[in-house]
């Protein structure tokens, strides 16, 4: 019988299948306030951000995220130029669960928050973003290997976000941009108006 020995650390033997010598870290990198701002970008080798070959996983976080427009999706893309442009071509599928603060509920996939090998910018958020000054959006973006010059580079987002309607909005989306050329730079922003606040953080996953 295969025994798994754990410990409050976390897993450190697993001999069912093979031993695990290390689990890996969470590198923090960069950190970018909005403040009424247009775009949010994180771009190889500027301002101390690093996003090469130096990790295969790459996480954004995104936190109280507060449109200065009343109605808007959080949304991303990437660059295969360090920044001087913003458009990779990119498949993407998204889905969303709401519940309403009156109680109703449903569950739905978002053709309009999907691309078919488009250069729009990605929706994250699923739902309009309210500007009430209690509104906003958080969420978690993975992005895979964006240095490979072999693969295309996969992504895959949850999050929450209350949006002008008071619904509360379970946000899925994943997706690959359609490139083997090493993505080296992300931006986000809203569909319409301004960052009016919140914060998005940048990890490595070693």
């Amino acid at each position: 019988m295969s025994i798994v020995k754990l410990s409050n650390n976390g897993v450190k033997n697993a001999t069912a299948f093979g031993s695990i010598s290390s689990l890996g870290s969470m590198t923090f990198i960069k950190k970018l306030t909005a403040s009424s701002s247009g775009t949010l970008s994180f771009v190889n080798g500027a301002s101390s951000v690093v996003l090469d070959s130096t990790y295969k996983e790459y996480v954004f976080t995104l936190n109280n995220i507060h449109p200065e427009t009343d109605g808007q999706k959080i949304t991303f893309q990437s660059s295969t130029n360090t920044g001087s442009s913003y458009g990779v071509t990119a498949t993407s599928s998204a889905f969303d669960a709401e519940h309403s603060e009156g109680g109703a509920t449903s569950f739905s996939y978002n053709t309009s928050g999907d691309l078919a090998q488009g250069t729009a910018y990605q929706p994250l958020s699923q739902n309009n973003v309210g500007n009430d000054n209690d509104q906003n959006a958080v969420g978690i973006l993975h992005l895979f290997n964006p240095s490979s010059t072999t693969f295309v580079k996969h992504f895959i987002y949850t999050g929450s976000s209350l949006n002008s309607g008071d619904y509360l909005s379970h946000d899925f989306v994943a997706g690959y941009f359609n490139t083997t050329s090493a993505v080296d730079a992300i931006q986000f922003k809203m569909e319409s108006g301004n960052i009016d606040a919140g914060d998005i953080c940048l990890y490595g996953i070693a």
